[in-house]
């Protein structure tokens, strides 16, 4: 059964960062691709940034710059480091595989 756990969201000040991690288990983590998607109150899912197997990533144009997505291997952890926040970046952050995902984890950027 595939497991992903996101964790790492909070409340930050517009300009500042936050790094989530997502905890995959339950299938190949080292094999597959791998995408981080968020969904803002009140919106529908927005794709963010895509890493494949071999580690090419690819962002949103939203991001760019901004957020870098990784992955730990041999830990079967996701990333995103997100830096110079900006309040449309409130949403909960999910990772996903296919037409999997966690529980998300939530993201405000307020001051």
């Amino acid at each position: 059964e595939v497991q992903l756990v996101e964790s790492g969201g909070g409340l930050v000040e517009p300009g500042g960062s936050l790094r989530l991690s997502c905890a995959a288990s339950g299938f190949d983590f080292d094999i597959n691709g791998m995408n981080w998607v968020r969904q803002a109150p009140g919106k529908g899912l927005e794709w963010v940034a895509h890493i494949d197997n071999l580690g090419g990533t690819s962002y949103a144009d939203f991001v760019k710059g901004r957020f870098t997505i990784s992955r730990d291997n041999a830990k079967n952890t996701l990333y995103l480091q997100m830096n110079n926040l900006r309040p449309e970046d409130t949403a909960v952050y999910y990772c996903g595989k296919g037409n999997d995902r966690g529980q998300g984890t939530p993201v405000t950027v307020s001051s």
